[in-house]
C-alpha cells in the first residue's frame, strides 16, 4: 500500500504555529488579584488575563482610580475638592471640575427620584457622629443642625460649573454614592484595556464584567447579626450590586444601635432594616439605591425598586427575615416548576 507522504504548506505551518500560540497562552492565563485599603474600605480587583504583566498593570491603574477619587471626594482629607465646598459653598460660588459637579448632580437626581431619602447633605448633622470613639450628637445639636439637611440648598450653576449652599452650617457627603461611582470608573478602566472577565469591588459595592469563566459569579449576602454567616446567595453575570447594612459602621452605647445610615428627616439612625441590598447595571445607581431603600423601609423602599426597570433587591427586616423584589420572586418560581 502506498502512503501518503504529509506535507507542510506554507498555511498549514501558519495555522499549526497560530494554534500552538493560543495553546500556549491560554495555559499560562489566570485569574489575577489584589486588595488594598482605599476609600476608607478594602478595594479588591479580580479578572482573567493571559499575560500576567498586562493583568499587574490593569490592577494598578483600577487601584490608582481609586486614590485618584478619594483624594478628590473624601470629606476627611483637607485638600479634598470636596472639603473646599464644604469650607466655602456657604460663603461664594465654587468652582469644581465636571467629574465632581456631574456626580452631585446625579445625587441631585436620588434626592428627587426618592423624594428626599437619599440626600448628600445629611452630613450637615453626620459629621457629629464619631463611630469610632462612639460619640452621637446631642438632641440640641440635632435640633440646630435638622433644617440643614435639604438638597434644595445646593445650587448648581451648569454655566458656569459652580456649586454653592443656601445656609451656613450646610455640609454634603457623597459615601452613599462615590464608591459605586468610583466601581463604575475602574469597570469603565479595565473595559478600555479589553478585560472581558473581572469583578471591582469597594466595601459593599461590586460590579462584574463577563462571567467566572463559563459560570456566574456567586455574591453572598451577609447576615447582618452573624460576620460569618450568610443569609442569602445571588449569582451575577455582567451586572452591580451594592448593600448597605447597619453593621458597617456602628456602636452600641446605653442599648442604643447607632449606625451610619442617617434618616435625613431625622438626623439619626434609620431603624426599619438591618440589610439592603440591590442589584442593577452600574455600581453609582445601585449604591444610591442601597442606601435610599434602607432610609425609606420594607413597603416604600421595595415600592421604589419595584417601579424601577432592570432593578431588584433583596431587603432583610428588623426580625431578619428576607424579602425579595418582584421580579427575584419571579424567577424564584419559575426555578420551582
Amino acid at each position: 500500500m502506498k502512503r501518503h507522504q504529509f506535507t507542510w504548506t506554507p498555511l498549514l505551518r501558519a495555522g499549526f504555529l497560530l494554534y500552538m500560540l493560543l495553546v500556549c497562552s491560554y495555559s499560562q492565563a489566570d485569574w489575577f488579584k489584589d486588595e488594598q485599603a482605599i476609600m476608607g474600605t478594602i478595594i479588591r480587583v479580580e479578572l482573567w488575563h493571559t499575560d500576567k504583566g498586562r493583568a499587574k498593570l490593569a490592577i494598578n491603574r483600577v487601584m490608582g482610580e481609586m486614590r485618584r477619587i478619594d483624594s478628590m471626594m473624601s470629606p476627611y482629607k483637607t485638600t479634598s475638592m470636596l472639603s473646599q465646598i464644604n469650607r466655602e459653598a456657604a460663603n461664594h460660588p465654587v468652582g469644581i471640575n465636571q467629574e465632581l459637579f456631574e456626580l452631585i448632580e446625579k445625587s441631585l437626581y436620588f434626592s428627587t427620584l426618592t423624594h428626599g431619602a437619599f440626600d448628600i447633605t445629611y452630613a450637615s448633622v453626620g459629621r457629629f457622629y464619631n463611630y469610632r470613639n462612639r460619640i452621637y450628637p446631642t438632641n440640641s445639636q440635632i435640633n440646630k443642625n435638622i433644617n440643614k439637611i435639604n438638597y434644595k440648598h445646593i445650587y448648581l450653576n451648569q454655566k458656569n460649573h459652580t456649586i454653592s449652599y443656601a445656609l451656613k452650617g450646610v455640609f454634603i457627603d457623597l459615601g452613599g454614592i462615590a464608591k459605586g461611582y468610583a466601581v463604575d470608573r475602574s469597570i469603565k478602566l479595565l473595559k478600555n484595556m479589553g478585560i472581558q472577565n473581572a469583578i471591582v469591588t469597594a466595601g459593599g459595592d461590586s460590579r462584574i464584567i463577563g462571567d467566572k469563566r463559563g459560570r456566574p459569579w456567586i455574591i453572598g449576602i451577609r447576615d447582618p447579626r452573624k460576620a460569618r454567616s450568610v443569609k442569602g446567595m445571588i449569582p451575577l453575570v455582567d451586572s452591580a450590586l451594592s448593600t448597605s447594612g447597619d453593621y458597617e459602621r456602628y456602636f452600641i452605647k446605653d442599648g442604643e444601635h447607632y449606625h451610619h445610615i442617617l434618616n435625613p428627616k431625622t438626623g439619626r439612625s434609620a431603624k426599619q432594616l438591618r440589610s439592603v441590598t440591590v442589584i442593577g447595571p452600574d455600581a453609582t445607581t445601585t449604591d444610591a439605591l442601597s442606601t435610599s431603600v434602607f432610609v425609606l423601609g420594607p413597603v416604600k423602599g421595595m415600592a421604589l425598586i419595584n417601579r424601577l426597570p432592570g432593578i431588584e433587591a433583596v431587603l432583610i427586616d428588623q426580625q431578619n427575615k428576607l424579602i425579595y423584589s418582584s421580579g427575584l420572586l419571579a424567577r424564584g418560581n419559575q426555578g420551582k416548576k
